[in-house]
């Protein structure tokens, strides 16, 4: 055996290790704080990169005139509505997210697609949430020019509410047999 293949082996042992630990930590609900982790890691990574290389530039275009990467600071919620009101969006995000998680515990038996779906709102809403505490404005990049500017978070948690849009109308009512 390569030192390469036993570095590959090592390394996929450990990372096994690892989700055996996360998966007994969280118990059945594992798989909701993964996705929201993922979610959590993929945001913050981006706006890291955002920060580092995006900020002095200001716009970047992918494809000119239909998407770039623009630095943009929000200090407001969706479209920039309720300007400066941090500490209002920090509270309200711990309330929404205290919820989720309560909820995650609570029910055991809604359907994969609702529970995908909160678990996308959870990462989307803490990713934002680390942004407000340590900045003071949500960073935002993604730039379709006829939108307002996103990021990876927002992103999450309008895919989560569809989802749970989808569970809602599909499911009119929440029945064991049904799901």
């Amino acid at each position: 055996m390569t030192k390469r293949n036993k570095v590959l082996l090592y390394l996929f042992s450990f990372l096994n290790g690892i989700i055996i630990k996360v998966i007994k930590f969280w118990g059945k609900y594992s798989m909701n704080y993964m996705i929201s982790l993922i979610v959590l890691l993929i945001d913050q990574l981006t706006k890291i990169l955002v920060l580092k290389y995006l900020k002095s530039i200001g716009s970047l275009p992918i494809i000119k005139n239909i998407i770039h990467f623009t630095y943009v600071e929000n200090r407001g919620a969706a479209f920039g509505i309720l300007q400066n009101q941090r500490l209002f969006f920090i509270i309200i995000t711990f309330i929404v997210v205290g919820f989720i998680v309560f909820y995650f515990h609570k029910k055991d038996y809604y359907p994969k697609p609702m529970m995908i779906g909160l678990s996308l709102i959870v990462g989307g809403a803490i990713g934002n949430l680390i942004d407000r505490i340590l900045y003071g404005f949500v960073v935002d990049f993604i730039d379709f020019r006829v939108w307002p500017v996103f990021n990876m978070a927002d992103s999450a948690i309008v895919i989560g509410q569809i989802l749970i849009v989808y569970v809602i109308l599909k499911y009119d009512v929440l029945d064991q047999r049904e799901i």
